[in-house]
C-alpha cells in the first residue's frame, strides 16, 4: 500500500510540473528576479564554500538573492531611464519641443 501511494504521488507531482513548465515559457523574469536568483545561487555557494555547512549556504544565498535583487533594480531604473531620454530626444527632433512641455507662441499683431 505504501508503495501505491508513493508511486501515485511521484506520478501526480510530474504531471502537475510539467503542465506548469510549458505555461512557464511565456512569462518573462524581470530584472530583479534574475539578479536575485543569479545572486542567490552564487551566495549560496561561496558561503557553502567558506562555511563548510549548510547554514553558511542560506545565509550566502540570502544575502546574494538580496544584493541581487537591488543590483536587477538599480539596472532595471537605468535602462527605463535611457528608453525615456530617447523617446524624448525623438520627440522633440519631431516636434520642435519636449513633451508636456508648455509652448509659447508670440500673439500675432
Amino acid at each position: 500500500m505504501k508503495k501505491l501511494i508513493v508511486y501515485t504521488g511521484i506520478a501526480a507531482s510530474l504531471i502537475f510540473t510539467t503542465g506548469n513548465l510549458a505555461k512557464a515559457q511565456d512569462k518573462k523574469i524581470s530584472d530583479q528576479g534574475k539578479g536575485a536568483i543569479i545572486g542567490g545561487a552564487g551566495g549560496a555557494v561561496i558561503g557553502g564554500i567558506a562555511g563548510k555547512n549548510v547554514g553558511g549556504a542560506l545565509i550566502g544565498g540570502a544575502i546574494g538573492a538580496g544584493g541581487g535583487y537591488i543590483i536587477g533594480n538599480e539596472t532595471r531604473k537605468a535602462r527605463e531611464k535611457r528608453e525615456r531620454a530617447a523617446y524624448r530626444e525623438a520627440y522633440f527632433k519631431k516636434h520642435g519641443h519636449y513633451p508636456n512641455a508648455y509652448v509659447y507662441v508670440k500673439p500675432k499683431k
